[in-house]
């Protein structure tokens, strides 16, 4: 079918197309500028200033410097361990709590959810946050950065959503068969909930990567540093963060800089082409339904 399109059509779909053009522009040209940046000739990219749109001469010396420097895969792999356990622990909680939250009839429901809702606007803060994790003996330890955001409020509303969308059918049916409520949860909510739970490991995942203030209130250890905190010090405090030791080496500080970026940008970035088609999905299941 042929859609005739009027003037005033076409200009329309100009605008559009022109319109997210740029916004698609505005958001990519930070990365390329780091990217270009990461593989520029140190001393050429110290003399220039403005955009850049293509690299400045060519030279790896950056990620030289970075793959032959311990701390930095020192942070790769605290990163990846926070990650990975701390993801674990968010969904293990998550899961359940938004399982029993959507159980119809189940007494006290509406009274734990007012209490998990209350804690999206009102919180201890924190000073009495890091009394609770030094009085714990969480401190310096990399408990204090995986236990007191163990589960996100949001996050188990969404999937407790998505839970709510599931027949009740299904579970009465499974009870009636003998299963208990682990079973059900396991075998129907879950597999009928992957592009939600897709979702809620996406978000965990890289609340987790992105991660660097908890860590410089709870760790005085460095051996325990996530890379995000690595990379603060490189960017905020203008500091190598122990990558240049040398004076002859100063010059390459920029250079590292934005290597540093590319290096603990790039890995989260490729998880999200691979999560894109639960993405959408996942999380408009999880906000029709009230």
């Amino acid at each position: 079918m042929v859609e005739n399109k009027t003037l005033s059509d076409r200009l329309l779909d100009l605008f559009v197309y022109t319109l997210v053009t740029l916004i698609c522009i505005l958001c990519l040209y930070p990365m390329l500028h780091v990217l270009f940046a990461s593989f520029s000739d140190p001393m050429r990219l110290s003399l220039h200033k403005g955009l850049m749109f293509y690299p400045k001469g060519f030279s790896l010396k950056g990620y030289k410097v970075i793959v032959n420097n311990p701390n930095i895969w020192n942070g790769y792999r605290n990163t990846l361990f926070y990650v990975a356990l701390g993801t674990a622990i968010n969904m293990a909680l998550t899961t359940p709590g938004a399982y029993v939250l959507c159980r119809k009839g189940w007494p006290g429901r509406r009274l734990f959810m007012f209490m998990f809702v209350f804690t999206m606007y009102f919180s201890g803060g924190m000073i009495p946050t890091f009394l609770i994790v030094r009085e714990l003996h969480m401190y310096n330890t990399f408990w204090a950065l995986l236990l007191p955001t163990a589960i996100s409020t949001w996050n188990m509303i969404v999937m407790r959503t998505s839970f709510s969308t599931i027949p009740d059918a299904l579970w009465e049916s499974a009870y009636l068969d003998g299963a208990n409520d682990v079973q059900i949860l396991w075998s129907i909510f879950i597999p009928l909930s992957k592009a939600t739970m897709a979702v809620m490991i996406l978000f965990y995942a890289v609340g987790h990567w992105n991660s660097w203030f908890p860590a410089m209130l709870y760790l005085q250890d460095s051996r325990k540093y996530p890379l995000q905190l690595l990379l603060r010090d490189i960017l905020i405090n203008n500091g190598s963060g122990g990558v240049v030791e040398d004076a002859e080496a100063q010059y390459l500080k920029e250079l590292i800089k934005y290597a540093t970026i590319i290096v603990a940008t790039v890995p989260i970035l490729m998880i999200y082409p691979f999560a894109q088609k639960y993405f959408m999905k996942g999380v408009m299941l999880g906000s029709v339904k009230g």
